[in-house]
């Protein structure tokens, strides 16, 4: 499958999040999503352990995007986005 068949959805927690950071902050965030989408096929997720197994990391600058992966229906989703020192002592829903 092409790697723009990949689709990306974003958890509320996510929009909310997006939703409060500083405009440019969120430009990159969300230019660095698209990038995802769109080369997905030739990345290697980065898998987290613990309480986050299951989820996978990308990193932006001091931020972190934390998303899962449905490879049946080729879909990202965004479940957090938080400050480095901030986003991994959120607790998991």
């Amino acid at each position: 499958m092409a790697s723009n068949d990949w689709e990306i959805e974003f958890d509320t927690d996510a929009v909310k999040d997006l939703d409060n950071l500083p405009s440019a902050v969120k430009r990159e965030i969300v230019k660095k999503i698209r990038w995802l989408r769109d080369n997905f096929d030739d990345t290697t997720p980065q898998s987290l352990g613990g309480e986050w197994r299951g989820f996978f990391k990308l990193r932006t600058g001091d931020y972190r995007i934390i998303y899962k992966i449905d490879w049946n229906r080729y879909l990202l989703t965004v479940s957090l986005i938080d400050h480095r020192s901030k986003v991994y002592k959120r607790r998991r829903r």
